[in-house]
């Protein structure tokens, strides 16, 4: 019970929020890395394995010089990103309708703004709908939110206000 309250709790210090239809997008005050490794060891632990981890933010400040005044104009704090697949969400995307594949692997967007990390998320539901794979893509969707969430309120102290 103590376990499902401190889970409530931390959640609702995490902010879900539905601003573009086509991206699920969540934000916390905890630092980046820490965000990252939480979200990165819950997708694992929900067997979507990270197979890429490209550090955007990094990649792009080695263009900031050639890029002048037009470089980071929102102050981006980092960028880093994690491309994952679930070998059996994509066998069975490829049975009901193979275009899809172009969601596989999946992906996923943190970004830090200020004193706020955001995850990004685009909806594999948006690309599908309408499809035979539809039903399959809105649990696909379902459980990497939920992985995402978990990830978030891990290692919260119950009570945080982040």
């Amino acid at each position: 019970m103590n376990r499902l309250v401190c889970l409530l709790l931390a959640l609702a210090a995490t902010t879900a929020h539905a601003e573009l239809a086509g991206v699920l997008h969540w934000s916390t005050g905890q630092d980046l890395e820490t965000t990252y490794n939480n979200v990165y060891k819950s997708l694992e632990s929900s067997r979507y394995y990270v197979v890429f981890e490209p550090d955007i933010g990094t990649n792009l400040a080695g263009f900031a010089e050639r890029w002048g005044e037009d470089y980071n104009r929102s102050q981006l704090g980092g960028i880093r990103s994690m491309v994952f697949c679930s070998a059996w969400y994509a066998n069975q995307v490829s049975n009901l309708e193979p275009r899809l594949l172009a969601t596989c692997p999946l992906h996923l967007t943190l970004y830090r703004q200020g004193d706020t990390t955001h995850v990004v998320f685009l909806r594999p539901t948006v690309a599908g709908a309408g499809s035979k794979a539809e039903t399959l893509l809105q649990e696909l969707e379902s459980e990497v939110a939920a992985a995402i969430e978990q990830g978030l309120a891990a290692g919260k102290a119950p009570g945080s206000s982040d």
